[in-house]
């Protein structure tokens, strides 16, 4: 008989960057292919309230716990993504 596993699957880097310009999108009414991963939040209207606030939502969707200055480091989805993938996995 073969084990059965509660591990959630670890998601890709495309994955994360796909819900977080989903996010983003959202707040900025743009479509989710216009937001680029690699372009700044601030290019898109984005104030550190609203970066405070995805926090809050990263950390509910992935049920993490994420540092503010994770966001002020990694300004891009891009390699917020890449940042935040490690904690996923540690979860």
């Amino acid at each position: 008989m073969s084990e059965l596993t509660t591990e959630t699957p670890q998601p890709a880097t495309a994955e994360v960057i796909e819900w977080l310009r989903g996010r983003v999108a959202a707040q900025t009414g743009r479509a989710a292919e216009e937001i680029a991963p690699d372009v700044p939040l601030n290019n898109y209207g984005l104030d550190s309230v609203y970066v405070l606030g995805l926090c809050a939502e990263i950390e509910d969707h992935y049920g993490i716990e994420v540092e503010p200055t994770i966001m002020w480091d990694n300004t891009s989805l891009a390699p917020l993504a890449d940042a935040l993938l490690p904690l996923i996995a540690a979860r």
